[in-house]
């Protein structure tokens, strides 16, 4: 069969038997007429490990950077060294009682734009302004947020800031990379000075695994403009999915650095205080205590002792909970080097901590009226982040076992806003208010019952373990033994008890890691020395193309009919490359070739496709929409052809081009070739064109 490409593009697909990687389908693997006899890409097993073989930059040294949405910091190690992770230094500033291992992930902008200060110094700096000078500056707090929920992300995207004022989101996340960048190189040239001149730095940045391709190439396209690396040398810029990078380092635990919240007493505990290993791991013990040699290498090859108890096959749930999202990923545990394969899809939703902050938010409306609060929100920004600020102190000390009132600082210039703009005081709306379960203190404050503040997390919880108990219920997922807590809302006490209550009676270990707000952080440098470490992902969506395919009637419909040159092809016909919740393995590659439609054409460009569904077949169908196009920049050569062969493909002198796409790594990829010169082309596919 025959497939030539969709009407008006800008290149003529040649391939009527598309090539595929060498990894073998397994026996009765379906093939469809529509889609050109596409196979799935591998089979529901393991594919062969020699199905990857991804080439790496050599480096010295990677640098981690997770950049969250209420907190962000950075890491390192050396290659020599690959598991002696270097935390930054300590952040000047913080709060009181607050451990600042990370900074907030604040930008502070001056009137004309230009970077000013980054982290605690932004915030403190932006306090410390006069108010109506305030109104002038720009400063940003929980940005990510907005890549996230953005629909229609380009590059042209703007953020807006406190002050309502607005500018290209690219430019804000490129100050904030480039001042990590140039924090880390400094502290790596007083270490090891030698390590920059020779330029091997690998650089990796942290981004949520729910995050679509546009989202991921936005964040790289930001570490362009920040200098983190060049174009050319793309490749010393890896993207690590933050619940992967979680699992990478949980990987590497000992017992007594781990939680287990169903042996937990109210006075806390550790793994393995009450006891070692539960029934469910006895029999994997004692098999592995039958043969040293087994656990020993496990040991020694830098797995952690709870894996070393794992058989092969085992399952486990990673959950990070961050500031703006919670993001779900299903691990299977592969012996004997530790190797990790995505079992299902990563899920998740806007379930952060930032959600408890907006719960605030709402009680404030309720108080104080919704005008108002946005009226001072506008008009007072400084004063409306020292607010953020206290109410985040008291959430962190929020619990459910905690007793006594929680009191929060009302800045003075509320207090005053609020007078001038009611004419009354704000103990007079507190109590004309039907919010019963806050009062005001004659300090200049509102005081809150710990039963209040839980209750502002409750939709924020609820969502988190929905979103788990979904999961779970997957028939991909049934075996799982343990959930691991991550991320820095995986540190409320509040969030820890509730998975526990809702989970543990499933027989589930739900385990946080004591460092549990810098998990990501660690395990992004351990994937950054080893990013073959997870060896087979699931594909989110279907990827594909619209094609034309010989008409047959009877299966396809009329109204597809293409009648051109007598001959009769059925239009838009979505052809995949990959199918939603396929495995994928690393390095697996999906070929095609293509043929310029024009003597002496510079460019081919090609539509492509995306759905959630896995049996679409048409581009047309519901669900399926145009996510990117892949283009292909060709060099003029003098065998160049006088035209394309058109449908036919006979033509001796036709010009081959073959693409290679990888959709197994944490970015899909694409490579290509000019197959008369057997010399690279340019290739590239960009999901920010929509």
């Amino acid at each position: 069969m025959l497939a030539v490409p969709e009407m008006g593009l800008q290149g003529l697909y040649i391939s009527s038997s598309p090539e595929r990687s060498p990894v073998p389908s397994p026996p009765g693997t379906p093939r469809t007429q529509e889609s050109c006899g596409i196979a799935p890409l591998t089979p529901s097993q393991s594919p062969k490990p020699e199905a990857r073989a991804p080439q790496q930059a050599s480096f010295s040294v990677v640098v981690a950077i997770d950049f969250g949405t209420t907190s962000s910091g950075y890491a390192f190690s050396f290659a020599s060294d690959p598991e002696a992770i270097h935390m930054m230094r300590k952040w000047e500033g913080g709060d009181p009682g607050v451990a600042n291992q990370k900074t907030p992930t604040c930008l502070l902008l001056t009137p004309e734009g230009a970077f000013h200060s980054f982290g605690y110094t932004a915030r403190d700096y932006y306090h410390d302004l006069d108010p109506e000078e305030a109104r002038e500056w720009l400063y940003f707090e929980k940005f990510k947020m907005k890549i996230h929920s953005a629909t229609d992300l380009t590059l042209k995207t703007q953020l807006e800031a406190v002050n309502g004022k607005k500018m290209l989101a690219l430019e804000v996340f490129a100050h904030a990379l480039r001042f990590f960048k140039e924090h880390a190189l400094q502290e790596l040239r007083e270490q090891s000075p030698m390590t920059l001149e020779k330029d091997t730095v690998r650089w990796v940045l942290t981004v949520p695994a729910i995050w679509k391709q546009p989202a991921k190439q936005f964040m790289r396209e930001a570490a362009y403009l920040a200098g983190l690396v060049s174009r050319e040398d793309a490749e010393k810029l890896l993207i690590a999915l933050e619940p992967e990078a979680a699992s990478v380092y949980c990987r590497k635990l000992r017992l007594h650095q781990l939680m287990d919240l169903s042996c937990r007493t109210p006075g806390g505990g550790r793994l393995g205080e009450r006891r070692s290993i539960d029934s469910s791991f006895r029999h994997a013990r004692e098999q592995l205590r039958r043969s040293r040699h087994s656990r020993t290498f496990l040991v020694e090859s830098g797995v952690g002792e709870l894996w070393a108890e794992m058989q092969e096959g085992d399952r486990y749930v990673v959950a990070d909970c961050g500031g703006g999202t919670v993001d779900l990923t299903v691990h299977q545990l592969e012996q004997p080097h530790g190797t990790l394969k995505e079992l299902y899809k990563a899920s998740g939703g806007p379930y952060g901590a930032v959600g408890v902050d907006l719960a605030f938010e709402q009680l404030l409306c309720r108080i104080f009226g919704e005008d108002f609060i946005a009226k001072f929100k506008r008009q007072r920004p400084a004063a409306w982040v020292d607010l953020t600020i206290a109410f985040e102190a008291r959430k962190r000390t929020a619990g459910p076992h905690r007793a006594g009132a929680l009191n929060i600082s009302l800045p003075f210039s509320f207090i005053d806003f609020y007078r001038k703009q009611r004419g009354h005081n704000v103990e007079t709306a507190l109590r004309r208010s039907s919010v019963n379960f806050v009062k005001w203190s004659s300090q200049g404050m509102l005081r809150m019952s710990c039963e209040a503040m839980n209750e502002l997390f409750q939709p924020t919880v609820s969502g988190i373990i929905q979103h788990i108990e979904t999961l779970l219920a997957r028939p991909e997922v049934q075996g799982v033994k343990l959930l691991f807590l991550v991320g820095g809302f995986a540190e409320s006490a509040v969030l820890q008890q509730a998975v526990q209550e809702a989970l543990g009676t499933r027989g589930l270990r739900v385990i946080v890691p004591h460092d549990v707000g810098l998990t990501i952080l660690k395990g992004a440098v351990l994937f950054g020395q080893a990013p073959g470490v997870v060896r087979v992902r699931r594909s989110p969506l279907t990827y594909g193309v619209g094609v034309l395919n010989r008409f047959v009637a009877g299966h396809h419909p009329p109204e597809k009919l293409l009648v051109r040159d007598g001959r009769r092809w059925c239009t838009d016909v979505f052809e995949r490359f990959v199918v939603a919740e396929q495995s994928v393995a690393l390095g697996e590659e999906v070929r095609r070739s293509y043929c310029p439609a024009r003597p002496g054409q510079r460019r081919v460009l090609i539509n492509l496709y995306c759905c959630a569904a896995e049996d679409a077949r048409f581009i047309t169908d519901p669900g399926v929409r145009k996510c990117g196009a892949l283009s292909l920049e060709l060099e003029p050569t003098e065998d160049c052809p006088e035209g394309c062969p058109g449908s036919t493909g006979t033509s001796p002198g036709r010009r081959e081009i073959r693409a290679a796409m990888q959709f197994g790594d944490t970015e899909i990829k694409v490579t290509a070739v000019d197959v008369s010169t057997n010399r690279s082309v340019r290739a590239a596919i960009d999901f920010l064109s929509n």
